[in-house]
């Protein structure tokens, strides 16, 4: 069974990505020093830090918007994701940015992809998360423990 739809990877591979891309993490560690590091999120920039996604138009649920991998979008807003990650009980770290910069996307340390603004978004772990961010499928909004 195929990693992504033949939509997906045909968007992914116009971007940049291929199968055995690997993306020296080592500018990102130092500029990013003000997020905690995490195995999931190392992985996942590995394959596919540095790509922009051009997309929009109607999707399955939602409008497909464009969205760019790279933790440095999200320099000086440490202090929020710490404070998002002790209220949900996940390690977010930054991926990058979806839109107009109206949500950052963040992993967990399971691999799980989120949108993070006024709420937090649920994409699901990170190819099911790709195959969402490019079709236009809506997160889950997670509801504030209490």
């Amino acid at each position: 069974m195929p990693r992504f739809s033949d939509e997906v990877e045909g968007v992914l591979r116009r971007a940049g990505w291929l199968p055995d891309r690997r993306v020296d993490l080592a500018q990102w560690k130092v500029s990013s020093a003000e997020f905690t590091w995490h195995a999931a999120a190392e992985k996942f920039l590995q394959e596919f830090g540095g790509l922009r996604v051009d997309n929009s138009g109607p999707g399955i649920t939602c409008a497909r918007e464009s969205f760019e991998f790279d933790p440095e979008l999200a320099i000086g807003e440490g202090e929020r994701f710490a404070e998002l990650s002790e209220l949900f009980g996940h390690k977010f770290f930054p991926l990058g940015e979806v839109g107009q910069g109206e949500f950052f996307l963040a992993i967990d340390e399971e691999g799980a992809i989120y949108l993070l603004g006024a709420w937090v978004l649920r994409h699901g772990p990170g190819d099911l998360a790709l195959e969402h961010l490019v079709t236009g499928v809506a997160p889950e909004r997670l509801s504030r423990p209490t």
